[in-house]
């Protein structure tokens, strides 16, 4: 009798060994099972630290379908610790299922002791594909709902702390150090005629910066950084759940984040750094920013700076902004009498901790009429129209950009399969075991920093993808 062929397969969610089910574990009862039926192992498709929700970024099993399809070896079956191992989606377990059928291999699960070549393995292997997905879907609407109700409680939902406040045993606790700053940029913002950036230049100069945190290495309170503040209900003892949402665009498919009208606010459990007064006064007066630097349609008589940026401070290198200075007529009672347009950098005033010492100011007039020149003797070269399509013949090299946005994307991946390895784990704790209320708040405290790794490292990638549209 001709000895049957094999293929086998393994995964692991992460880079995480978890016993019985690392990848060696894994070959090692396969191997086993192989020789008791007298099977010939003919290769072995390993994926590390790749989730089974989906058959996107596991090249191993891809590789493997690919060889089927080839019929490469001829093999009679793919060989898999367990079903889970195989896929944990339904529809691409039975796609992959057809596609090995069309080429007469069957799978084997060892430790399930199901065979696709039974008629009663392939229908338990389709419920139970069917039935890992939903136990799936299920394990993270739990988690999700889990974190909303533990912010209707008024606990702190995990991740970094705000500034001014420290994490005692998943509490937060008021930092002195930290919320002077904290309560001293509501103060400044509420009882003087000062923006965020004003604020943040105020700061500066105080020589006060913001701590270090692993989420953020500049030392200074940006004006951003100071926004946020002013608008963190957290501050004023509330806890904040849902404030910011993930939307997919449907045309790119690229993930997005943005702020979100309706989110679960609640009292929370944390000592407040800011009274209902102070905090109220702070959102009245951003309300009101808001309003007033709404842009509305640009006027007709309003002046586009064209070369806002485009040119560089010979100083500091940093853009030139466009700036207007309102001259008024001393004979007429202060009436309006000329608008002046110039080009200044954008560091001669205080900015994020730097200031450059470049305080000319061009006329824009002269530089934008001298660039219009310089543009009119180039198109007017007759081998100026060649170069241009030669330019625009030749791809543009976006290697750099794309390596930088498959570090994330891969970063994305790993953080997906911790993630799924850690709600995997929660779900398995044994409810009767003397330590579980330890394990499951150690487990939860892991997934929330998952969480916020998640959010960041999505932003990340959002960042770059926009730089290579660029």
């Amino acid at each position: 009798m001709k000895k049957k062929k094999a293929y086998v397969y393994t995964r692991v969610s992460t880079s995480m060994q978890i016993d019985g089910y690392s990848l060696d574990a894994q070959e090692e009862r396969i191997k086993q099972y192989a020789k008791a039926y007298d099977i010939e192992i003919i290769k072995t498709y390993k994926d590390a630290g790749k989730s089974g929700t989906s058959i996107s970024g596991r090249n191993e099993f891809i590789a493997m379908l690919n060889d089927i399809e080839a019929e490469k070896d001829k093999v009679d079956y793919v060989m898999v610790f367990k079903l889970s191992r195989f896929g944990r989606n339904a529809a691409d377990v039975l796609q992959s299922l057809q596609i090995m059928e069309n080429h007469n291999v069957n799978l084997i699960c060892v430790d399930d002791s199901l065979d696709s070549s039974k008629d009663s393995g392939k229908l338990v292997i389709t419920i139970l594909s069917a039935v890992a997905e939903m136990e799936r879907e299920n394990i993270l609407s739990q988690t999700m709902e889990g974190r909303k109700q533990k912010a209707r409680e008024g606990k702190w939902n995990g991740g970094f702390a705000p500034i001014g406040y420290s994490l005692d045993n998943g509490e937060l606790v008021v930092n002195e150090d930290e919320a002077k700053a904290v309560r001293m940029i509501f103060d400044l913002y509420a009882n003087s005629d000062m923006g965020a950036n004003g604020v943040s230049k105020y700061l500066v100069s105080l020589g006060i910066n913001k701590p270090i945190r692993q989420n953020g290495k500049n030392p200074y309170f940006s004006a951003s950084l100071i926004r946020q503040i002013l608008d963190n209900p957290v501050y004023n003892g509330k806890i904040a759940y849902g404030r910011r949402k993930t939307n997919k665009d449907k045309n790119t498919g690229k993930i997005k984040l943005e702020k979100s009208d309706h989110y679960i606010i609640a009292q929370g459990n944390h000592e407040p750094l800011i009274d209902d007064e102070l905090w109220n006064t702070v959102q009245e007066k951003r309300k009101s920013q808001a309003k007033k630097y709404e842009k509305i349609n640009r006027g007709k008589d309003e002046r586009v700076h064209i070369l806002s940026n485009l040119i560089k401070c010979p100083y500091c290198s940093a853009g030139l902004y466009g700036n207007k200075s309102r001259k008024r007529n001393k004979n007429k009672k202060g009436e309006h009498y000329k608008d002046y347009y110039y080009y200044g950098c954008k560091h001669r005033q205080m900015m994020n901790g730097h200031k450059c010492t470049f305080n000319k100011q061009i006329r824009a007039e002269l530089i934008e009429k001298e660039v219009e020149t310089i543009i009119t003797q180039i198109v007017s070269n007759p081998t100026f129209a060649k170069k241009i399509e030669e330019k625009i013949n030749i791809q543009i090299d976006t290697k750099e950009i794309d390596e930088v946005i498959n570090k994330h994307l891969a970063k994305i991946r790993q953080l997906t399969g911790t993630k799924a390895s850690l709600i995997n784990q929660i779900d398995s704790l044994n409810f009767e075991d003397k330590h579980y209320d330890r394990k499951y708040t150690d487990l939860n405290l892991r997934l929330d920093a998952i969480y916020d790794h998640l959010e960041y490292a999505e932003m990340q990638l959002n960042d770059s993808r926009k730089r290579k549209e660029a």
